[in-house]
């Protein structure tokens, strides 16, 4: 995507989901590391991450765009604009805008997990870290757990 591109979608957005139009600058900032978008209190204009719309796909980018535009309205509209204010919480869950951009650092690894099935009903467990099988016992009918093994599990952007 492109940042004109990118311009064009924000304010396609703003004025579908926000009645209002986009009037500054939305461009793409590759600096970003742990957030999706950044909203620019001076200058007004919206940075996304570009990680996110690669990795995480464009249902979650647009989630972050709605986001900042939360952000970006509710400040020229001098309401509460921060993330612990009434306005704000209230706002996003109406646009269904993302609270939080999903970890991208994880979402490409896949995750190794542990497997043991209950020797009594067969029920298979997946745990991240090794427990001790003396100590433990299935939740369903009490009975012991075997070790399977490790295996590796894909992880998606919703988990």
């Amino acid at each position: 995507m492109e940042t004109h591109e990118l311009q064009q979608l924000v304010e396609e957005i703003s004025l579908k989901e926000f009645k209002q139009p986009f009037r500054h600058k939305a461009s793409f900032n590759s600096r970003l590391r742990t957030t999706g978008g950044r909203y620019h209190l001076g200058s007004h204009h919206l940075d996304f991450n570009p990680k996110v719309f690669e990795k995480a796909g464009m249902e979650t980018f647009i989630g972050v765009i709605k986001h900042e535009l939360c952000h970006y309205h509710l400040h020229l509209n001098g309401k509460g604009y921060r993330h612990k204010d009434s306005d704000f919480k209230n706002l996003l869950k109406e646009v269904g805008g993302l609270r939080y951009t999903p970890s991208l650092k994880t979402l490409d690894q896949p995750i190794k997990v542990w497997q043991y099935q209950c020797r009594k009903c067969g029920s298979v467990a997946q745990r991240k870290r090794r427990f001790n099988t003396e100590k433990f016992v299935c939740a369903k009918c009490k009975g012991c757990f075997e070790l399977l093994g490790k295996t590796e599990m894909k992880k998606t952007a919703v988990d």
